[in-house]
């Protein structure tokens, strides 16, 4: 983090961005994998029901305002981007919202960042 902290903050954004893009996107993935994965074993009925559909239909409609919302909070952020995955968001929806968290989260931690380089200037 020292060294991100040292960085001009464009170049410190830019870092913290394809930072959080990657993690965030992993586990997007790490969750249509689990999906993919259950319907070979005994949860296909679960993951193939009714409340699954819901779920999807809701993930797809709505889900959409979580993804970026979950980088304003602790805690929640890899539960969103895995939900997304395992209700399996379209991409075409999931990747915009996730460029537009990526890009809150960034600011945020560069703003942070620059903000401690400053006090500690002091």
């Amino acid at each position: 983090m020292d060294r991100i902290r040292d960085l001009p903050g464009v170049l410190a954004f830019v870092v913290l961005f394809v930072v959080v893009f990657l993690r965030a996107g992993g586990t997007y993935l790490l969750g249509r994998a689990a999906m993919r994965a259950g319907h070979a074993t005994r949860w296909r009925g679960k993951l193939s029901g009714p409340r699954m559909a819901r779920a999807r239909q809701l993930s797809s409609r709505f889900g959409v305002f979580a993804v970026p919302l979950s980088f304003l909070t602790i805690g929640v952020q890899t539960a969103v981007n895995f939900s997304a995955g395992l209700t399996r968001m379209p991409a075409r929806r999931y990747v915009p919202a996730l460029l537009v968290g990526c890009v809150i989260w960034a600011a945020i931690y560069a703003g942070l960042f620059t903000l401690l380089l400053d006090l500690s200037e002091r």
